[in-house]
């Protein structure tokens, strides 16, 4: 391979025997140097290719092999997600966790579109790298912009959540918006099931009186008057609707079974406590849902001055909330407008 070379021919013509064997020996070791560079380099720029949380053939196989990172924290997502990940027969036992990661990576690897397709409402924005590669298909970019908006919903809802009970936690303070006259305001039919019927005589004329408590002026005598004839009608149109909805969900033999034990049930001073407890829960979880239609919720929801007041940890906070975005006023409004119709029906009297 020397001699090949004019250089190397020419200085080895002038060299004694032993110097041209040495000078050829050095000669073939630097070109063996050179190709098993060249040879590296090669392999290492297509090693950087491949990605990165699949470059070995055993961690293909096994994705319990797979380092953390994007693609196994999108596998996980997926996997714990309520998507069916592959249809099983009746007495079928439920895939494991390592079953659903492994049928996941295959999915992925083989048909990586048809996995976005069938999986994008269970990923996050941070799962987009993983298709990367695939940038510019059709399919895969409106895939990731539906991944990219709904991410930013869920922050947004979040957000919402949060400033609503904050505001919820400022009115607990306050106390008046949960006291009792507030709460049979706002939902009389509730307030009758744990507090109203079992209220005494005296107890109830307190109630409906307390408005005015300590006032004697006639116009202050005649508005409440008049309010708690409407509080009256409202009731009776919520009764007038629960029984139509328990006419159509329950047998009649039932009801005559559990009623009369109702009726005669008389709860104790702390059962009644725990009655009004359950209430006052039930009426913060309404708050929290949207559905107190005279509360001006903008006020609430874009307002961030509420980021910043002081609420407990997040388990907590999460308690009072479901899978489900808040339903907001107008989401109840077929339903409300459906009340007052059947209500503008009752005469005043």
């Amino acid at each position: 391979m020397a001699a090949d070379s004019p250089s190397n021919g020419s200085l080895i013509q002038n060299l004694p025997q032993k110097a041209v064997d040495e000078e050829t020996v050095r000669v073939t070791k630097e070109l063996c140097l050179k190709a098993q560079a060249t040879e590296t380099a090669e392999n290492i720029g297509q090693t950087l290719k491949l990605p990165q949380l699949l470059d070995t053939e055993a961690s293909s196989r096994d994705p319990e092999l797979l380092e953390s990172g994007p693609l196994l924290d999108m596998l996980k997502a997926v996997a714990n997600s309520r998507i069916q990940i592959r249809s099983q027969q009746k007495d079928e036992p439920d895939f494991t966790q390592k079953q659903k990661l492994e049928m996941l990576l295959e999915l992925y690897r083989s048909k990586p579109v048809i996995f976005l397709e069938r999986f994008h409402k269970a990923m996050q924005q941070e799962h987009l790298v993983c298709f990367s590669h695939l940038q510019g298909d059709y399919e895969v970019d409106f895939y990731c912009r539906e991944i990219s908006k709904s991410s930013l919903k869920k922050g947004s809802r979040t957000r919402l959540r949060n400033r609503r009970y904050a505001a919820l936690q400022q009115l607990i303070q306050d106390g008046d918006y949960f006291s009792d006259e507030q709460m049979r305001s706002r939902d009389p039919l509730l307030y009758e099931h744990y507090v109203g019927q079992y209220l005494t005589e005296e107890e109830a004329g307190t109630l409906s009186s307390g408005a005015i408590s300590g006032q004697c002026c006639l116009s202050d005598l005649l508005m409440n008057s008049f309010q708690e004839q409407v509080l009256q009608r409202r009731l009776h149109v919520q009764q007038e609707q629960e029984d139509a909805c328990m006419e159509e969900e329950e047998e009649e033999d039932e009801e005559e079974e559990v009623q009369p034990e109702l009726e005669d049930w008389v709860p104790e001073s702390e059962e009644r406590a725990l009655l009004r407890e359950e209430l006052v829960t039930q009426m913060h979880q309404r708050f929290l849902d949207g559905r107190d239609r005279d509360f001006d919720y903008s006020e609430v929801d874009n307002n961030p001055d509420f980021d910043n007041l002081d609420i407990v940890t997040r388990d907590e906070e999460e308690s009072y909330f479901d899978e489900e975005e808040p339903e907001d006023v107008e989401d109840r409004e077929e339903e409300e407008n459906e009340e007052e119709r059947v209500m503008g029906k009752i005469p005043v009297l």
